[in-house]
């Protein structure tokens, strides 16, 4: 009889560790999901909120002369810096892609070719609409002219 309840102690024994490790595993696949999640939603949200900021970049490059000092105009420009001060929280950066720099395909998405250029050597021209790095990788990228030098 000692024998059986030696062995029912031990089944249970490893039964009770089976099941602590099926929960711990459990757990962190939650914690997993709820993190991807989160990351989803964000992602989500900034998608949202970039084509105001482009808007609000397009109109504050788009303000007469005779206006930059006007209350209205100073204030679209601090809404502006406002939201993306917010983004940058975020972890949210505009990615580089002024005139000369080179273009970088993981970065960059040209829409437009200078069919006249000459070398080897691609290189931005203008940038078209602006890409952003969320937490270091590209949400959207930057939308550019390529000239060969």
């Amino acid at each position: 009889m000692a024998k059986k309840t030696g062995t029912n102690i031990l089944e249970l024994t490893n039964d009770l560790q089976r099941v602590r490790a099926d929960f711990e595993n459990y757990r962190k696949n939650v914690d997993i999901q709820k993190a991807q999640s989160y990351k989803l939603g964000e992602e989500s949200a900034i998608m949202k909120l970039l084509p105001i900021l482009d808007n609000i970049d397009r109109a504050i490059s788009h303000v007469p002369e005779e206006l930059a000092d006007n209350e209205w105009a100073r204030g679209v420009v601090a809404l502006g810096k406002n939201l993306e001060n917010l983004l940058s929280e975020f972890n949210l950066s505009k990615i580089i892609a002024t005139s000369g720099t080179k273009f970088d395909p993981n970065l960059h998405e040209a829409v437009q070719l200078d069919e006249n250029a000459t070398g080897d050597t691609e290189i931005i021209e203008t940038e078209l609409q602006p890409g952003y790095l969320l937490n270091g990788a590209p949400i959207r990228h930057a939308m550019v002219k390529v000239t060969k030098k």
